[in-house]
């Protein structure tokens, strides 16, 4: 079996941030399939809580430079990268200064949900396929975690679909217990369209909500899987309206746990 390469996208990851339970999970797992012989990528936004000079991080040259459209803005990318202690592992950096250089992550010191939530994670989600494109590295899986990495298999099955580096990509999409109450306002399914992207096909993101996001990532996925077995009733909820049309998996954090994900990805594969 040839060696798969899979791309881990997520809003976290230990040690360089940790808010909730995705930041120990993209931090064990990738080094786990990486000892099984997995190629790796590790993609996470360079929030300002993150300290640069103490984490080491350093602007990749060659992979910044991209302009990347969000609505009818274009916003410079910047790509950093810096290097997991004691792992072989490396994670990329999206990073914009409009977005990402705020001292907190998606509520202010007041906690208010920043109303600019959304143009971050489409951002993002766009800045992470372009910078693989810039790597030039074709991945066989995207493992994508919570809500803000949802628009990512909606872009494979569509803008990039025809893209050589993803025509045989799979999505993974792994639904956390995150939830936010805020709604976004109706300019949401302008910015978040690219080319070959039609209003029917963001149906389900028209509440504009969490929500919307959750079931638009599980309506473009190859796999969901939710993460934790305890989540809210309103979470719960979801999970059944979703599972009406997709089969959810659950892999329980067990001794089979590393098992489970590393005969997903070949099953995905096939």
């Amino acid at each position: 079996m040839s060696k798969l390469r899979i791309l881990y996208v997520a809003s976290e990851i230990n040690p360089f941030l940790q808010t909730s339970a995705v930041a120990d999970f993209v931090r064990k797992l990738p080094q786990a399939m990486q000892e099984r012989g997995m190629e790796i990528r590790i993609l996470v936004p360079r929030f300002g809580l993150i300290n640069e000079r103490k984490n080491r991080l350093h602007e990749v040259v060659r992979l910044s430079g991209i302009n990347i459209a969000v609505g009818d803005e274009e916003k410079p990318l910047v790509i950093k990268v810096a290097s997991i202690p004691n792992a072989k592992l490396q994670v990329y950096f999206i990073d914009n200064e409009d977005y990402f250089h705020r001292k907190s992550v998606f509520f202010d010191k007041n906690d208010n949900f920043y109303k600019d939530n959304d143009e971050r994670a489409i951002f993002f989600c766009k800045g992470v396929l372009e910078t693989v494109k810039k790597l030039g590295w074709a991945p066989d899986i995207v493992h994508c975690n919570d809500w803000m990495t949802s628009l990512i298999p909606l872009y494979l099955k569509t803008t990039y679909k025809n893209d050589p580096l993803f025509q045989d990509t799979k999505s993974v999409f792994t639904i956390y217990n995150n939830g936010f109450a805020h709604q976004f306002d109706e300019g949401l399914l302008d910015k978040v369209k690219m080319m070959d992207i039609s209003d029917s096909m963001l149906e389900n993101l028209k509440s504009a909500d969490f929500a919307g996001f959750i079931k638009t990532g599980a309506q473009y996925a190859d796999a969901v899987i939710k993460a934790e077995e305890e989540v809210s009733q309103s979470l719960n909820q979801l999970l059944e309206e979703i599972e009406k049309q997709k089969t959810v998996n659950t892999i329980e954090k067990d001794d089979n746990f590393l098992d489970s994900y590393y005969n997903l990805y070949n099953e995905l594969v096939g």
